[in-house]
């Protein structure tokens, strides 16, 4: 099969989707690799990197979605790409399909077929290979936020470890998940006052007997929110948003201290602090009413070299099986990959955004089995 890796064209996107190790590993089972030009070059994977590893490098993205047949990316399909796209393209990437309605009729028009990174899921119920660019939010998203305490980068002048006979910052960080849990071992790791709120009990549990007992844990309800929120210099949110939920309302922020600073690591617009918009890593901050916002839809891409490889890693057992496969036979015979399977040659089988935006939706399993031989 010929596989395509064009240069991610979202602002402020600096990950390439396969690095020149796994390329290599894509050229050992016999597939061919196209690169465009400087797809890697941010995260200092060179042209010539991918060359020696056997891929053959195209000078525009045009090229590589004309030549490929299975599209690998790490962003979702942008409006400059949705003419490129082509009936016999299987496409590979973080879609969030919910959230995109003109990308997932572009999808639909051109009866590709699309797995989602974000929807793989495990026997255990797990998220293979949304976890591990989790895990780097967390990292990336409490890291920005002691950086934009400084003075210097408009905050409160914080240092968030304190020092002799001053105390340590104040963080609230709300989610016990993956990426809520990265923030808290690396906050209290740096010598912060961590506090982690849920509304799962057994997960606050089990963060406070064995996940990371030197975490404060508090139930998350609005009364607690409010007294959290009062004393905090940091909040962070890590809860991934869904439709009707809201953790933080405009109204709440009178309750903060001024100048105190939340960083969104979902940073979904109106989600589930009320008053986040997208911000970006050249423009990070905004103000409302008094406290700081980092809205970064994007945070991993900070650390492009980091988390290309943490993501090209993850990714590349699938993708050599759909390689190898087709992408029909893939998701027949590996139960992890039919779970991202959302888009099957004009037939939504995602039915969060079937709802979302009232379209028809499609079983994947039926679905499959129009195209059995």
């Amino acid at each position: 099969m010929i596989v395509g890796v064009p240069k991610e064209i979202k602002d402020g996107e600096f990950r390439v989707a396969i690095t020149p190790a796994n390329v290599r590993r894509l050229v050992d089972n016999n597939h061919k690799v196209i690169v465009e030009t400087n797809a890697g070059a941010a995260g200092c994977f060179k042209d010539d990197d991918y060359k020696n590893a056997g891929a053959e490098i195209a000078s525009t993205i045009e090229e590589v979605y004309a030549k490929a047949e299975f599209i690998v990316k790490v962003k979702e399909i942008l409006p400059e790409e949705f003419g490129l796209l082509k009936e016999n393209h299987i496409i590979m990437t973080y879609i969030h399909s919910a959230n995109r309605l003109p990308q997932t009729k572009a999808f639909l028009d051109n009866k590709v077929v699309a797995f989602a990174y974000e929807d793989v899921e495990d026997e255990n119920g797990e998220f293979p290979l949304l976890v591990p660019m989790s895990e780097v939010a967390g990292d990336v998203g409490l890291l920005v936020g002691v950086y934009n305490l400084f003075n210097t980068n408009g905050g409160n002048g914080q240092l968030v470890c304190g020092a002799p006979g001053i105390g340590n910052i104040k963080i609230v960080i709300f989610g016990a998940g993956n990426v809520g849990l990265r923030a808290a071992k690396l906050g209290i790791g740096l010598g912060a006052d961590v506090t982690l709120m849920d509304t799962n009990i057994k997960r606050l549990r089990d963060v406070q007997s064995y996940l990371l007992p030197e975490a404060k844990t508090l139930y998350s309800n609005k009364s607690n929110v409010i007294e959290a929120i009062s004393t905090a210099d940091l909040v962070i949110n890590a809860v991934k948003w869904v439709p009707g939920l809201t953790i933080i309302s405009k109204d709440m922020l009178k309750h903060m201290k001024p100048n105190s600073l939340i960083v969104d690591i979902d940073a979904e617009p109106g989600g589930a602090i009320e008053t986040s918009k997208y911000s970006t890593h050249e423009n990070p901050v905004f103000v409302v009413d008094g406290i700081r916002h980092i809205c970064i839809p994007n945070l991993p891409s900070a650390v492009s070299n980091t988390s290309s490889m943490v993501l090209s890693n993850a990714t590349i057992p699938y993708i050599i099986e759909v390689a190898n496969k087709g992408w029909l036979r893939a998701a027949k015979e590996t139960k992890n990959l039919i779970n991202g399977l959302d888009f099957i040659k004009g037939i939504l089988t995602f039915k969060p955004t079937a709802e979302a935006f009232n379209l028809p939706y499609g079983d994947v399993n039926e679905a499959i089995s129009k195209f059995e031989k």
